[in-house]
This record gives structure tokens, C-alpha cells and sequence, in this order.
């Protein structure tokens, strides 16, 4: 049996890693329990299909030690560039993600030019993306897996793992926006307006396409007529009319400037003013 089959399967769906036990009909006594302990009188395609047996088992632990043992035994061979692929992703669907990024970066530092390279690197970022947890927690691995999908998106464009990426990238990029958000929300309930004022400063400069762009920009209004700065405000409003007039933020925001005698205007000499001139008038010198 060709290991070439399992891995074309795994590349078409990542989340199941399906492999046919038919398969492995043909397979002999190797399956039978006790037979692990001399692993050298097997041969490596043996090994290999040991290995696929475990991984359809749901045994990934299990599948990337037989993975593993043809590395050992035959690290020459063909079978030991596919096993070392199908090791990462064994370790990986057993949500062991370290060794699963070890293994992975050692088949892109052995095989850089395979045409599983990009497989290898795709599943090196999935190792950082998939530990991506919920928003209240640190969110040092979205920017691990930022950078990680980058290089598939940028190494490798031609690639289903890069469309893939792309897509990944947005939605660890709105991630990052959301926490900020978040932020932002817990210092506003507490009155304290500037630190606030400087969360949602960065969504609006450094995130700019993603979804939190219309309520940063609404909390911008609420916070800086809280604290009395009613240009800056009027600006933020602007700029909220301007892109996402149709939102409920927009709304809001118009209530609350026109009920203190204002209106979304550009007015004044600051970041938003700057932010409102690139956006609106299309003056980005």
C-alpha cells in the first residue's frame, strides 16, 4: 500500500485525518497484540501502515511513535519522508502541538522544496492557532500564528493551505482586535476614559478591516465627550458616519452628540482628524 494515498487524504481534510481501514486488509499478523517489541524484522511500509492503523484508531500518540520508529530504522528512505509528515500530523490530532511543531520544522528543514513543504508549514501555524483560546486570556500564540500563517501565505500563495491561511489570519487578526476591545470595555466601566481611549486608539490605527472598527469608534465618542474633549469626539463621529453610517454604533453616537448640542464633524487638529483626512479625503501625506 502507498503511503502517497494517506497523505493526499490528510491534506484534503485536516479535521478528520480519514484514513480507509480497507486499506489495511491485506495487512498480516502484524496487528495482533505483542508483536511491538523488535520492530527491526518489520519493514518500514509495514511500520507506515502500523501507523495509519493507530491514527484510524484514534490513537495519535500511538501512530506518531510507529511514525517515529521508521525515522530510526530506515532514515534514508522514502517511507521516512512520509512518515516524518504523517507524524506531525498524528501528534497534532492528538493535540499534542509542540511535538507536532517539531516535527513539522524538522520535514521543512530536511525537505524545503517537497511538495509537502507547505503542508509541513501549514501544520506548524495550526499548531499555534489551534491552541488560540478564548478572548480574556494572554494572546501571545495569535501573534505566534500570525506570523506562522504568514509564511505559508507568503512562501507558499499557490497553495489550498495558503487560501486556508488567509482566512485563519483574519480571524486570529479580529482576535487580536477583540481583546483590545475588551480592554478598552473594562476601563470605561470603571471611569477611567484615557486608559480606555488608548485601547480603542489601537483598533482603530492597527485594525482597521476588522469588525470592531464601528464600536471602537462609538466608544471613542462616549469616552472623549466623558472626558469633555468634544473635537475629538465629533471626529470619531465623523468617521463612524462616514463608514458605517447604517450601524447601530453610528446611531448611538449621532444620539449622543447631537443630544449635547453636536454633530459628527471632522473638527480640530489630532489623531483622528489625521485618521479622518486618510479614511475620507483620501490625503495620506
Amino acid at each position: 500500500m502507498s503511503g502517497r494515498s494517506s497523505i493526499a487524504k490528510l491534506r484534503m481534510s485536516l479535521a478528520t485525518g480519514v484514513i480507509a481501514l480497507g486499506l489495511l486488509s491485506g495487512c498480516s499478523d502484524f496487528f495482533e497484540p505483542g508483536l511491538d517489541a523488535n520492530l527491526e524484522v518489520y519493514s518500514a511500509q509495514e511500520i507506515f501502515e502500523r501507523g495509519e492503523f493507530e491514527l484510524e484508531r484514534g490513537r495519535g500518540d500511538d501512530a506518531a511513535f510507529y511514525f517515529g520508529e521508521i525515522e530510526r530504522l530506515y532514515p534514508y528512505s522514502e517511507w521516512a519522508k512520509r512518515a516524518l509528515i504523517m507524524q506531525a500530523f498524528a501528534y497534532h490530532r492528538n493535540e499534542d502541538y509542540p511535538n507536532s511543531r517539531a516535527a513539522a520544522q524538522r520535514y521543512i528543514d530536511f525537505y524545503p522544496v517537497d511538495e509537502d513543504a507547505a503542508y509541513a508549514q501549514y501544520l506548524l501555524a495550526l499548531s499555534y492557532y489551534d491552541q488560540i483560546d478564548e478572548v480574556g486570556r494572554d494572546q501571545g500564540l495569535t501573534f505566534q500564528a500570525l506570523q506562522a500563517l504568514r509564511v505559508v501565505i507568503e512562501r507558499y500563495p499557490d497553495t489550498e493551505y495558503a487560501r486556508s491561511s488567509v482566512l485563519k489570519f483574519d480571524l486570529a487578526f479580529d482576535h487580536l482586535a477583540a481583546k483590545e476591545m475588551e480592554i478598552g470595555r473594562y476601563y470605561i466601566k470603571r471611569d477611567h476614559f484615557a486608559a480606555a481611549i488608548n485601547r480603542f486608539r489601537i483598533v482603530v490605527e492597527d485594525f482597521q478591516t476588522t469588525s470592531h472598527t464601528p464600536e471602537a469608534l462609538h466608544r471613542l465618542v462616549e469616552s472623549y465627550l466623558s472626558l469633555g474633549l468634544v473635537e475629538e469626539a465629533q471626529t470619531a463621529g465623523a468617521i463612524l458616519g462616514f463608514n458605517y453610517q447604517s450601524t447601530e454604533w453610528y446611531e448611538d453616537s449621532y444620539a449622543l452628540l447631537t443630544g449635547q448640542g453636536l454633530e459628527p464633524i471632522s473638527i480640530g487638529d489630532n489623531w483622528l482628524s489625521a485618521i479622518y483626512r486618510q479614511m475620507v479625503r483620501g490625503e495620506w501625506l
